[in-house]
């Protein structure tokens, strides 16, 4: 049965370019989204129309019985006010929190006739403008339906301390923000194989098989690190190199275990190749797997012993390479922070690591170095600086990683485990029933009357035409005389026609724009030709009505009488 109401964004979700986890999670939202069809129809407000088309044809793959009914409309987003006003909404969710949330809610407020949720997840967070994208989320027009979606218990407190920080700081109190709320992200069940969560994981003989035809050792076991190969984005590899030559130092032979490293880099990015000749240096064989697709991927995660993220970075914030080596029944052994220590049961489908951060800044100095510096550099700049004083607990990863080294069956009870607690809670299925939950959760809350949130404008949305009210003559007013110009004359005589802009379609109405001139043909002021004009054409606001008679004015079809 469909949920009342029309599932709305300004989002594609299907994105290209490098393969992130933001791309892969919103690609895998949407994919299940729309295989669960839970709405009426969808709607796609998009402002580039290169894009609405590539994504219709997109869609209509992706959900051709969507497609088939008309379900699928793709508009500009000029369009949004007059579908806002004239389409049931169940809500609108954007593929992060950071964006366009809050500009919704005030279309909304302004023109929707109830208060639908506005939705959207968190990503990375450690951008430093930021702290101005969530100011953005306190403003007297916000409700409890807005809400930013927390994919993890970290990530839900970094939120929480985002708005903390910006209340205190612009001494907004009693400002109303969003609702928070966790879901984490998921993967595509296939990932636990096509046989299901019960069949068996590859034995060693047919490892040794997939490990000759990648081409990796066949005998060692093997360490997988799999993602951003990057010190200043995702996580830095050095620990773990030292932390497996340590091993061998205090005893394990060099050449019982070899790592793997797989993921994203650029062509010419030498720091890939600079970790292989580290670890060969200390006597460790690395391998190299630069962008591998997704069947070699999933190849390398089958033919691998153990999984390992010690993600260090504050731009990580949920981890679903943990998830896949955990689809995979690989054993993880992670560090415990941001939204890792939600995916990994420790002692059950892995091993957390401890790690130690900087203490948080107080009284008599609200920020440090690296705050202040941050917004003054390149992403990879600051990141880098930040990652560099989080320390994951060196000892305890070397404990961690030889208890798992030594011991083949904890390995694979490890493994199991970790492919049950995906199958049990993390596959996107499951993660989109918790998002039309949710739907359902927001749209009962309390809200305001939203005719009592009509006319609270955003703070932070630039008033046009007061801040550059003093660049023309004089401006518009209710007593400004008006009569036809010259072409408006011609207008009411059928010698001339409006003549209108591509991308002023959803603004300006032909047929409008005669009534508007026959309406003032004998003179009269901009204030009653205005409220004559909305009586006579409904459709239109008092904004559209002063736009047209601007735009009148301008293209001679008004004329705007000088006084004496």
């Amino acid at each position: 049965m469909k949920k009342p109401g029309v599932f709305g964004t300004l989002d594609p979700f299907l994105e290209t370019g490098p393969v992130l986890g933001r791309r892969v999670a919103n690609t895998g939202f949407l994919r299940f989204l729309l295989a669960a069809d839970p709405f009426e129809a969808y709607h796609f407000f998009l402002s580039d129309k290169a894009l609405r088309d590539s994504l219709g044809a997109l869609l209509a793959q992706l959900a051709p019985d969507i497609a088939a009914r008309g379900g699928f409309t793709l508009m500009d987003r000029r369009e949004l006010p007059e579908r806002l006003a004239a389409t049931r909404y169940a809500c609108f969710h954007q593929s992060d929190c950071i964006v366009n949330p809050t500009h919704i809610a005030r279309l909304r407020n302004a023109h929707s006739s109830w208060l639908f949720p506005v939705t959207g997840p968190i990503h990375s967070l450690s951008y430093p403008d930021y702290p101005a994208a969530f100011l953005r989320h306190l403003w007297a027009g916000a409700t409890a339906r807005d809400c930013v979606i927390a994919t993890s218990r970290a990530g839900h407190k970094a939120v929480e301390a985002f708005l903390e920080h910006l209340r205190q700081g612009y001494g907004l109190a009693d400002t109303p923000g969003p609702s928070i709320r966790r879901i984490p992200l998921g993967l595509d069940p296939e990932a636990l194989g096509p046989a299901g969560p019960g069949a068996p994981l590859p034995g060693p003989a047919e490892k040794q098989a997939l490990r000759r035809a990648l081409g990796l050792p066949v005998e060692p076991a093997l360490v997988l690190v799999l993602g951003r190969i990057s010190h200043s984005s995702k996580m830095d590899v050095l620990p773990l190199i030292r932390a497996l030559a340590r091993l061998c130092d205090e005893g394990r032979p060099r050449d019982s275990v070899a790592l793997v490293l797989a993921g994203w880099a650029e062509e010419d990015d030498p720091f890939p190749q600079s970790l292989v000749d580290i670890a060969a240096k200390v006597g460790l064989s690395a391998c190299l797997e630069l962008r591998p697709g997704e069947r070699r991927k999933a190849d390398l995660l089958a033919a691998c012993d153990v999984f390992v993220s010690i993600a260090d970075n504050p731009q990580e914030t949920f981890g679903l390479t943990l998830l896949e080596a955990q689809a995979a029944g690989l054993p993880v052994v992670a560090s415990d922070y941001d939204g890792y220590r939600d995916l990994v049961a420790h002692g059950a489908t892995g091993l957390l690591v401890p790690t130690l951060g900087p203490a948080a800044p107080g009284r008599p100095r609200p920020d440090d170095l690296i705050d202040q510096l941050a917004p003054l550099l390149f992403d990879n700049q600051y990141h880098l600086l930040l990652a560099q004083r989080t320390a994951v607990d060196a000892p305890a990863l070397a404990l961690a990683l030889e208890s798992l080294l030594a011991d083949p069956a904890l390995r694979l009870r490890m493994g199991a485990a970790g492919r049950e607690r995906v199958r049990a809670g993390f596959l996107w299925p499951q993660v989109v029933d918790r998002h039309l939950e949710l739907w359902d959760e927001l749209a009962a809350l309390p809200v305001p009357d939203i005719e009592t949130l009509r006319g609270v404008p955003h703070p932070l949305h630039l008033p046009y035409a007061g801040v550059f009210a003093s660049y023309p003559t004089r401006t518009l007013t209710p007593d400004t005389p008006l009569k036809p110009g010259r072409t408006g004359v011609a207008l009411l005589s059928g010698r001339e026609y409006p003549m209108l802009y591509a991308g002023l379609d959803h603004i300006l109405d032909a047929e409008a724009i005669r009534k508007l001139i026959f309406l003032a043909r004998k003179g009269e002021t901009a204030g009653p030709l205005a409220q004559r004009f909305v009586e006579l054409c409904p459709d239109l606001d008092a904004d559209r009505a002063a736009y047209h008679i601007l735009w009148a004015v301008k293209h001679d079809l008004l004329e705007a009488i000088q006084e004496p």
